[in-house]
């Protein structure tokens, strides 16, 4: 990622579809050979600000700038972009070569010479002894990385990916978000990758742009959302976790006393925005915490082992605080550290590292 040169600024983007504002005001910028993810739910407007770089919808106020060109006259044909789009959208009665060769012959390459480019992009992404089928032939992997090969063969400065890989299955998915991490760091090409997959975006992604209802929520590395979401709706959003209701009973020396209820109470860091005798939620990530018998000091919550639940990779606790709310609480399935696994029923101290609870704006 090179943050010395801006790949896409993005000023006040407002787009309406008659009575209805799709995107309200949206300003960010992507740098050069970032690999940059829009994320959220349906409906956010992650989509269309991506068809408005690619120039398939119109910007209605504000502006699009590429490496400092303004492109909102640019057609899309004009604009050193490509798309992949969720459907792979190739030609079934051509060659995986020919498919990969044919953006560039509508460019003007000579048949030659585009034949050549294409072979090198499927080189680059392994399926050079594919290139004489066709892709009723190929697999959904194989057939998305045509896809791929076709979009990078005309070297755009920035390559659009509107869900690519949702038509996918689980461990495909999986092993094709780290080859197109790959990918992009062997091109150096800008990639903007639109996704409703959390876990999607946390892996591939040098930074993302959380969006709800056209408006951006956060942006930020994917280590930055996660631990330190700005508010409710992204804490809920990325990964899981406690989201509690506290009230600030005091602030001192950047520190947040929060009642949760039954005599409860956590300290926590304060935020701006966030007073004395404030009504908000609190986020403590399941990972964070630990179930032991005794407690561990001022950070320890008393409660009972409701249940449970053995998921693979971890085991999910669910703990009934004395008088209070619920927690969930995740325990690595390994023989490393504080393993044991306590009987529903049991009473139990709720303990977390420092700095695990984090106010936030809602």
């Amino acid at each position: 990622m090179n943050t010395d040169k801006v790949a896409i600024n993005i000023e006040r983007a407002v787009k309406r579809f008659g009575p209805f504002t799709a995107l309200k005001a949206i300003s960010l910028s992507i740098f050069d050979n970032e690999f940059f993810t829009l994320l959220g739910p349906s409906g956010c407007g992650k989509t269309t600000l991506l068809r408005m770089i690619a120039g398939f919808e119109d910007v209605t106020e504000g502006s699009i700038q590429l490496f400092g060109q303004e492109i909102e006259n640019l057609p899309p044909n004009k604009r050193p972009v490509n798309t992949v789009f969720q459907n792979y959208a190739l030609f079934p009665h051509m060659t995986v070569l020919e498919n990969v060769a044919f953006g560039l012959e509508m460019r003007g390459v000579d048949k030659a010479q585009a034949g050549v480019k294409a072979g090198e992009m499927l080189e680059l992404v392994h399926l050079t002894q594919f290139t004489n089928r066709k892709p009723s032939q190929l697999s959904g992997g194989q057939q998305q990385r045509v896809a791929l090969a076709r979009a990078l063969a005309p070297q755009p400065k920035v390559l659009l990916l509107d869900e690519p890989l949702s038509a996918l299955d689980l461990k495909l998915r999986k092993a094709m978000q780290i080859e197109l991490k790959h990918l992009q760091r062997e091109t150096g090409i800008t990639f903007i990758f639109v996704t409703h997959d959390q876990e999607e975006a946390l892996t591939m992604s040098d930074r993302i742009a959380v969006m709800s209802a056209g408006e951006l929520q956060q942006l930020g590395a994917p280590r930055d959302i996660y631990e330190a979401p700005r508010n409710m709706f992204v804490a809920d959003f990325i990964g899981e976790t406690n989201l509690l209701e506290v009230s600030v009973e005091e602030i001192r020396g950047g520190k947040a006393s929060c009642h949760l209820g039954g005599g409860h109470k956590l300290i926590c860091n304060a935020i701006d925005g966030i007073g004395v005798g404030a009504k908000v939620h609190m986020s403590l990530r399941p990972e964070r915490l630990f179930i032991s018998e005794t407690s561990t000091g001022r950070e320890s919550l008393k409660g009972k082992i409701r249940e449970n639940i053995f998921v693979g990779t971890d085991i999910t606790t669910i703990v009934d605080l004395v008088d209070g709310p619920q927690f969930v609480v995740r325990t690595s399935n390994s023989d490393w550290g504080n393993k044991r696994i306590f009987d529903p029923g049991k009473d139990v101290f709720i303990n977390m590292e420092q700095g695990a609870s984090r106010l936030l704006l809602d």
